[in-house]
């Protein structure tokens, strides 16, 4: 059996890359990090912010609700602190058919 070799995930990511991830400000990054409780990255001793995979995830939700979805920000805070986990299912339901449109978009494009 050949030695398949894993993808190698980082368990920190910095504010920047986090903001390209987003395509936001690192500015927009920080002032969600204030507004929102459920976000709170580690510091190192410089100070520099560092976001774990959870941070993430909870990043996604408050895009997803402040961006997308144009809530306000005490609006997304009210959902969050209502029913996250109906806003987590609606945002996976929301990308498995932005992947099901994108599949139907490439199987047309191939007739």
């Amino acid at each position: 059996m050949p030695y398949k070799e894993k993808e190698i995930e980082k368990l920190y990511y910095s504010i920047g890359e986090v903001a390209k991830m987003f395509n936001v400000s690192t500015s927009l990054i920080r002032f969600w990090e204030n507004e929102f409780d459920i976000l709170k990255p580690r510091k190192n001793k410089k100070g520099n912010r560092l976001f774990t995979k959870a941070d993430i995830e909870n990043l996604k939700i408050i895009y997803h609700l402040v961006k997308e979805r144009k809530f306000t920000l005490d609006g997304a805070k009210k959902k969050l602190k209502d029913n996250k986990s109906d806003t987590i299912q609606q945002i996976e339901m929301v990308n498995s058919l932005k992947k099901i449109r994108s599949f139907l978009l490439e199987m047309k494009e191939g007739l």
